[in-house]
């Protein structure tokens, strides 16, 4: 028996609102006043229109499993001690409906790290709170690179259920068992898919699959193995030139999990410790309390960003810590463009290092 299902778009917002007025938090792409579109929650009290044609949201789901900022405990100052209160680990159901494959694809990249020497509640009890519903991408501008670091405009890595673009809606497929309870749930929203509607829909995948294939052609076994044997290389200092150490690159990045702790007093007696999101490009990042710097330059602090999304990470966890969503590229002021730079260091990699800077 098929498992595919078919929504209308009609149904699919109206399916969007009905969670919503069950008591699910709805996350969506949404289009924003200045005509941007980026990932917006609604609930009961906050109806939300999804925008489904839009191909990537400026921001990524990161935020709403790794929030920029986050109380991890509070303190309060008594005559008998000290009290803490710790938080909440246990949050809302949540349902993201749209949410791009490269997103998706993010969160089981990190919750590697997340679980490695420390299991991240915070992290883990949104990441079970959460259904994901990602939809298929038509591929992208020339910035994306998803099948360059083995994903894919159609991947279903990360999600719950999986919508493809078909006629007058989609096709549902559902990837895990926590996604085909939340189709058999719905059954009068999501009807067996016909036959045509599935053949297009795969037809939709493998044209966006050619699309973005051509964006890149990466080796990252390769160059992984070149990274680790060119630390030093010169073509490090002439990437880095343009680089303005501005952190949007990290921002916006779905993978990047780097954050600082930070205790903050509120009035004499209380106060808070709170994570906050950070970057390796920042030039305090690494500073010591001595004053020593071990990446007082903005070369290294670039080096450092390439070496641990495509040789530290993978060496560690086996996975590359990229998406290939291209938001970097796209957001960078200085027009750093991360196909470029990969390609460049692919050639690098076959020419066997032989490559002089020529910036």
């Amino acid at each position: 028996m098929r498992k595919e299902r078919f929504i209308s778009r009609d149904a699919l917002n109206e399916w969007a609102a009905r969670l919503a007025g069950d008591g699910a938090r709805v996350v969506a792409p949404s289009a924003t006043s200045d005509g941007a579109v980026e990932y917006r929650s609604a609930d009961a009290g906050r109806p939300l229109h999804l925008d489904l044609d839009a191909v990537l949201a400026r921001r990524s789901l990161k935020e709403f499993f790794l929030p920029p900022t986050e109380t991890l405990f509070s303190w309060v100052r008594r005559k008998d001690g000290v009290g803490l209160e710790p938080a909440p680990t246990s949050f809302p159901r949540t349902v993201i409906i749209g949410a791009a494959p490269c997103d998706a694809a993010a969160l089981p990249i990190v919750d590697k790290v997340m679980d490695w020497d420390y299991h991240d509640e915070l992290w883990f009890g949104r990441r079970d709170a959460a259904t994901i519903v990602t939809l298929a991408c038509p591929g992208c501008d020339a910035s994306g690179f998803c099948t360059a670091v083995g994903l894919g405009p159609d991947s279903a890595a990360g999600a719950d259920v999986l919508l493809t673009p078909a006629g007058a809606g989609f096709v549902a497929a559902p990837v895990t068992p926590k996604g085909e309870a939340l189709l058999a749930a719905h059954t009068q929203a999501f009807a067996p898919a016909p036959g045509e509607a599935v053949d297009e829909a795969r037809c939709f995948q493998s044209a966006a699959r050619e699309r973005a294939s051509r964006n890149l052609q990466f080796d990252a076994g390769a160059a992984r193995g070149w990274l680790d044997a060119h630390f030093e290389h010169d073509v490090w200092r002439g990437m880095a030139l343009r680089c303005h150490g501005c952190g949007a690159c990290a921002a916006l990045c779905p993978t990047c999990h780097c954050f600082d702790i930070v205790d903050e007093p509120e009035g004499l007696n209380s106060g808070a410790r709170r994570r906050n999101w950070d970057t390796c490009q920042s030039g305090k990042f690494t500073m010591h309390a001595s004053g020593h710097n071990p990446r007082a330059e903005q070369n290294s602090r670039f080096r450092q960003r390439v070496l641990h999304k495509f040789a530290i990470y993978p060496a560690r966890f086996g996975a590359v810590l990229c998406t290939g969503c291209g938001r970097c590229a796209r957001a960078c002021p200085a027009g750093m463009d991360l196909p470029e730079i990969l390609g460049r260091i692919a050639r690098l990699a076959a020419g066997g290092g032989a490559e002089r800077d020529r910036t």
